[in-house]
């Protein structure tokens, strides 16, 4: 994407209703506006669910357009890739999608205890190297993070084509001992995946799928 069209996007960004940018030193002083108060956005006390490293946004919007009575959020540092999503939120008036402008690790800082009812986590960076790990969006930090902000009962779902990240978080899930609901390490040729596991498809699933990638999927809670 050219410079022009980057600038051109951050600018429509700033005039979406639908796109919250805050600022790092806002977060961090606890001031965020809408932290334990998210109805104040969305206008009602419907659950939210997050998409964690959202990309374009494409998996926020379909959630959105099949589940009206829930509210969406899709996170992600690019603000020049989740412009798509938010735009077609907005042609298509789904006032229960807003996209946040910030880093995935500071999650539990943009939302009170217990807030959120689901995670989706789709295709992140598996950060294979050793060096990464920390910034693998599975880890044990992360799952205490996702801990803090979701509701007891509530889900992490993790849609990823690496085998490795795959394998990498039910190991740790199971070492940890919690709960994995459902895990599938080829969701498309064994039965059993959840409906919106199987039809919704991004832009680069499609693209592994023709490659003849399988793709894998885990729900797990993180309360005990």
């Amino acid at each position: 994407m050219g410079s022009k069209n980057k600038l051109k996007r951050f600018k429509e960004n700033e005039a979406f209703k639908n796109v919250i940018q805050p600022k790092r030193d806002a977060i961090g002083d606890g001031a965020f506006e809408f932290k334990g108060a998210w109805h104040k956005h969305f206008k009602n006390t419907n659950p939210i669910v997050l998409e964690l490293g959202c990309g374009k946004g494409e998996y926020t919007v379909a959630l959105a357009r099949k589940n009206p009575n829930k509210n969406f959020i899709g996170i992600d540092i690019k603000g020049a890739r989740f412009w798509r999503g938010a735009k077609t939120a907005l042609e298509e008036n789904l006032n229960n999608v807003a996209f946040l402008r910030t880093q995935i690790e500071l999650v539990d800082q943009l939302f009170a205890q217990n807030e959120i009812s689901e995670i989706w986590i789709t295709f992140p960076d598996p950060q294979i190297k050793y060096k990464r790990t920390k910034h693998r969006m599975t880890n044990q930090s992360f799952l205490n993070k996702y801990k803090t902000i979701l509701k007891p009962e509530g889900f992490v779902n993790l849609k990823t084509d690496s085998e490795f990240m795959h394998g990498y978080t039910l190991g740790l899930l199971h070492g940890l001992g919690l709960e994995v609901v459902y895990a599938n390490h080829d969701i498309y040729r064994n039965e059993g995946s959840p409906e919106d596991v199987l039809k919704i498809q991004t832009f680069y699933e499609n693209q592994y799928l023709e490659k003849g990638k399988p793709i894998t999927y885990i729900q797990f809670r993180v309360h005990q």
